[in-house]
């Protein structure tokens, strides 16, 4: 299903996977830069040389010194305190997803776990304990799924299996959803709102960087995805970031067509950094009656698979 080849150099999140200098640096020119004068209820003037804000006009909203400001944006986070990020943030006009990135982004700089504790990374085997694989398989009526940070589908259950039968294609490797989205074509039938989808990918992975920086993984698929997609370079650096939570999703499914789909994000507690998906139809609609058809599917699919081999 993927486009195969020599694996890309490491290009990584951040260099060496632990300074954050430039994404600290890249973040805040970019949030500087869609926040124009206006916006910011200060006279546009004339002769600007600069989109959005000066530096010395942030520095002014934020209470700051210019050459603190200049400090920060140069990447020199770390020391920085809640009451000077929070200010930034108030400055900047950041909403709550990139006030938390602002603030991952400063906890990495001083060395500090988001949790408060050393994150255990979820592997293969982290999906496939028995207790999660039941608590997904007696979710029937929905598509159930628990992914990592790096957008590999580690665990799923029957209907989730049918549902993205697209992306886990032949078996061969994890499935995993930022690969499908950008390098296989059958991702476009599949997401009917391509662009919105990749946008959404990206930004969710961008928070996950900021959160965990020294996850190899993760910078590891960054480079192959730079490498290969001219489309998630520009949106990776475009540096949003945005949590999933919840909304609602246009899918096409080569089975049954459409389905609008609403979803749900759940953190697993005892897995840090994987995250319980939940899509479900709303009961009566038409895409309610076509999970049932689907998961129907799923049913002769998996009864003739048994049959071939007895």
């Amino acid at each position: 299903m993927y486009r195969q080849g020599t694996p890309p150099a490491r290009t990584g999140t951040y260099p060496d996977g632990m300074d954050n200098r430039s994404e600290v640096r890249d973040f805040l020119m970019s949030r500087r830069a869609r926040v124009s004068p206006e916006l910011a209820g200060l006279p546009s003037g004339v002769h600007r040389r600069v989109p959005g804000l000066r530096r010395s006009e942030v520095a002014a909203l934020a209470g700051v010194s210019v050459e603190y400001y200049a400090k920060l944006e140069r990447g020199s986070i770390a020391g920085a305190s809640g009451s000077v990020l929070e200010a930034i943030s108030r400055a900047l006009q950041l909403d709550d997803t990139e006030r938390a990135h602002l603030l991952d982004l400063a906890r990495a700089a001083d060395g500090i776990p988001t949790s408060g504790r050393p994150r255990r990374r979820p592997t293969r085997q982290s999906g496939s304990r028995p207790s999660l694989q039941w608590a997904l398989e007696a979710i029937t009526e929905g598509v159930a799924f628990v992914r990592n940070s790096q957008q590999d589908i580690l665990a799923m259950n029957a209907l989730g299996r049918a549902f993205y039968s697209p992306v886990i294609g032949d078996g061969g490797r994890t499935p995993n959803l930022a690969r499908f989205q950008f390098l296989d074509p059958a991702s476009r039938d599949f997401y009917p709102d391509w662009d919105m989808f990749a946008e959404m990918c990206v930004a969710i992975m961008r928070a996950e960087a900021g959160r965990d920086p020294h996850d190899r993984g993760l910078q590891d698929l960054v480079g192959e995805l730079s490498t290969q997609s001219a489309t998630f370079r520009a949106l990776w650096g475009a540096h949003n970031v945005r949590t999933h939570g919840t909304g609602t999703k246009r899918f096409t499914h080569p089975v049954v067509g459409e389905l609008v789909l609403a979803y749900e994000e759940l953190s697993v507690t005892a897995e840090p950094g994987m995250v319980l998906m939940v899509y479900t139809a709303e009961p009566g609609s038409p895409s309610a009656e076509r999970l049932r058809l689907l998961a129907s599917w799923a049913r002769t699919e998996e009864l003739h698979r048994e049959g071939e081999q007895v």
